[in-house]
């Protein structure tokens, strides 16, 4: 897949589940703010060409990393190939989940360990190979992880969901300390009702009379909050939880 032509200096930010939703505002946003961004996708490539035009569009930087979080190895060998090929990122965003919902008792084994290797252990297979060649780069750096409302409060159906999006979370908080000395800070989103693929088949009315601001949330809604973490006025922020979910407690 043809790279957008990189702009000089900008700095490399990975967003993982690139292509399609948040990740794809995220994406764009991050690009329009004047980061090179490399967009991970898993099986839609004709998405992520979609995206890489978006941004070419308005003269963004961009290129494309086919691979599966949820995968240690292949992982690994794209992320690799690539910090070899391009050099060390300055952030990264962890966007790439899935979910498989259902009563506890009725969960599969499968619907178990797929959401939580793409969830919680997509963190480690991600983030294991960019750390130290940022820790080395001595340019400080932002990493941003994508949770949820049910990784705070759980959500009935989502026992599974929850526990990788909750793990995330603290998994978020331990890095950013671990980080912290290093100028690089790691933070998470916490999105709320945001109209999605996600939300396909639920009554958006009936949701949205539950939220505050009486609405569902934004693809860019979210893009908005990650923008403001990778922000030079948000160096001082780590460890934290951004909620964006229009106001629910």
């Amino acid at each position: 897949m043809a790279d957008v032509a990189p702009q000089r200096d900008a700095a490399r930010v990975l967003v993982t589940g690139g292509s399609r939703g948040i990740g794809r505002a995220i994406a764009i946003s991050l690009a329009r703010d004047g980061y090179d961004v490399t967009l991970n996708y898993h099986r839609r490539e004709d998405a992520a060409e979609a995206v890489l035009a978006e941004i070419r569009s308005f003269g963004g930087a961009a290129a494309a990393l086919a691979f599966d979080v949820s995968d240690r190895e292949a992982c690994a060998k794209a992320i690799v190939a690539d910090l070899d090929a391009r050099g060390p990122y300055f952030g990264a965003v962890l966007n790439a989940g899935v979910t498989a919902d259902g009563p506890f008792p009725g969960l599969t084994n499968e619907d178990w360990d797929r959401v939580l290797r793409t969830n919680l252990d997509g963190f480690y297979n991600v983030l294991h190979p960019l750390v130290m060649p940022m820790v080395r780069a001595r340019a400080g750096g932002r990493i941003v992880t994508i949770s949820s409302a049910a990784g705070t409060t759980g959500n009935r159906g989502q026992v599974n969901y929850s526990a990788s999006k909750a793990g995330l979370i603290g998994a978020t908080k331990s890095l950013a300390l671990e980080l912290a000395k290093r100028q690089i800070t790691v933070n998470c989103v916490s999105p709320g009702w945001i109209e999605t693929d996600m939300l396909a088949g639920a009554d958006a009315t009936q949701l949205a009379a539950l939220v505050p601001l009486r609405r569902l949330g934004t693809p860019e809604d979210v893009a908005a909050a990650v923008s403001f973490l990778f922000s030079t006025g948000a160096a001082y922020i780590t460890g934290q939880v951004l909620a964006v979910n229009g106001g629910v407690l």
